[in-house]
């Protein structure tokens, strides 16, 4: 099988400076505020030259680098980029993978399965030009591209090109390990105390690894030792698992005559969610977003009001229950109901999978009541407002003090 990497590093920060007018210069740390509990998701080179690392917690950047500028994250609008982009790499194949949470570190690689379409679009490097140019409009920055047979020996020719390079580094079939053979040894493994035991056991190189006996490696490092080996002469250890092309469910109606008032708009959209929610029981599946879409009927309206509208809502857990849909749907109309009346109602279920199932205790009847909690939380933070509404987690209950002990967490109502 043949692997084309697309990598973009840094690809948190090169979306938070894509959507910002003004980005601030000097060291730069993703992940919100330092006295928040989060982690950092991303740091410029100006901030790792001061020992930020991404995934430590944003306390301790702020202590190694308290002149750094702290910018909130974007996660959704970050995924909703990379969903994007994977949709328009599926129109060149079939097999496209990559992660969409900013949190992964995989989150800034793109996976391309390539075998057979030299018909389609041409040779490797001819077909490498065409991904590049056809992702420049959605991702910021030119991707680093590495092409080899193996997923390691690919992500690792992504790394190795030459950044901002039009042409993309390839790895000829069966050459993976000469490829690798020349570099540090340190690639084959993430875990630190692996990598320095390499290294006091003279083994720099990965052609020194590639030349001992698997059954010495596993003898010293067990399990980690046998993947080090494979990954060193060029053997495939993860099998390709292409991304399942999300499902979509989606229903409209028209309104004639067009509807002012919401009660009545409560009533159509009582259909469309009833209707929708049937055939996700059917498939035995459920949604995580949904998007309310309203054609506005500008004939009686002022000259400039909007002829559409948009409401999109994640919901707390997946779900394919109607009317709790509904509620959350129409508490988002409440607060900022149809300026002008409404022709057209449209209803569309997005991140449709397979409903997963929930085991109850037999002599409790409101297991489940901390699932309820949750959707009764998120209809009152879009009552009242996120910033009023909120929930307590424990941190520590062994914390010398009291605030320590316990966090207050905004209720996330996703938009």
């Amino acid at each position: 099988m043949r692997r084309l990497h697309l990598l973009w590093t840094h690809l948190p920060l090169r979306l938070a400076r894509s959507r910002s007018a003004s980005f601030p210069t000097g060291p730069l740390i993703l992940g919100g505020q330092p006295w928040t509990t989060r982690v950092v998701l991303d740091a410029n080179p100006a901030a790792v030259e001061l020992g930020v690392r991404r995934g430590m917690p944003l306390g301790s950047a702020h202590r190694l680098a308290p002149e750094a500028a702290f910018l909130d994250p974007q996660p959704e609008l970050d995924a909703v980029a990379v969903e994007a982009a994977l949709e328009r790499l599926a129109t060149f194949s079939p097999g496209v993978a990559g992660v969409v949470d900013p949190a992964d570190p995989a989150f800034g690689l793109l996976e391309v399965q390539v075998d057979g379409l030299e018909r389609l679009w041409g040779i490797e490097p001819v077909l490498a030009a065409r991904l590049i140019e056809a992702l420049a409009p959605i991702l910021p920055g030119r991707p680093r591209v590495g092409i080899a047979g193996t997923r390691f020996a690919a992500t690792v020719a992504a790394a190795t090109a030459a950044p901002g390079d039009r042409s993309a580094m390839i790895v000829g079939p069966g050459d993976e390990a000469a490829f690798l053979g020349p570099l540090p040894a340190g690639l084959l493994t993430p875990d630190e105390d692996v990598r320095a035991r390499l290294g006091r056991f003279g083994l720099h190189r990965i052609d020194a690894v590639a030349a001992i006996a698997r059954s010495a490696l596993v003898a010293r490092f067990g399990d980690e030792g046998a993947r080090i080996h494979a990954r060193a002469i060029g053997e495939e250890l993860e099998p390709f698992r292409p991304r399942r092309t999300p499902e979509r469910l989606r229903l409209g109606i028209g309104l004639e005559p067009p509807i002012e008032e919401l009660e009545p708009l409560r009533f159509v959209l009582h259909r469309l969610t009833a209707a929708l929610a049937d055939q996700l029981v059917a498939r035995g599946a459920a949604t995580g977003r949904v998007e309310l879409r309203l054609s506005l009927d500008p004939a009686f309206a002022r000259r400039g009001s909007p002829t559409a509208m948009s409401v999109e809502q994640r919901l707390p857990e997946p779900s394919s229950e109607a009317e709790a849909i509904e509620r959350l749907l129409f508490a988002r109309l409440e607060r900022d109901p149809p300026s002008v009346a409404v022709s057209r109602l449209e209803l569309e279920l997005s991140e449709v999978a397979p409903a997963s199932g929930q085991q109850l205790a037999l002599f409790i009847p409101q297991a489940n009541r901390v699932s309820r909690l949750r959707w009764q939380l998120a209809r009152l933070a879009l009552a009242f407002g996120d910033d009023r509404i909120g929930r307590v987690e424990l941190a520590d209950p062994e914390a010398p003090l009291a605030e320590g002990r316990w966090t207050w967490n905004p209720v996330e109502v996703a938009r």
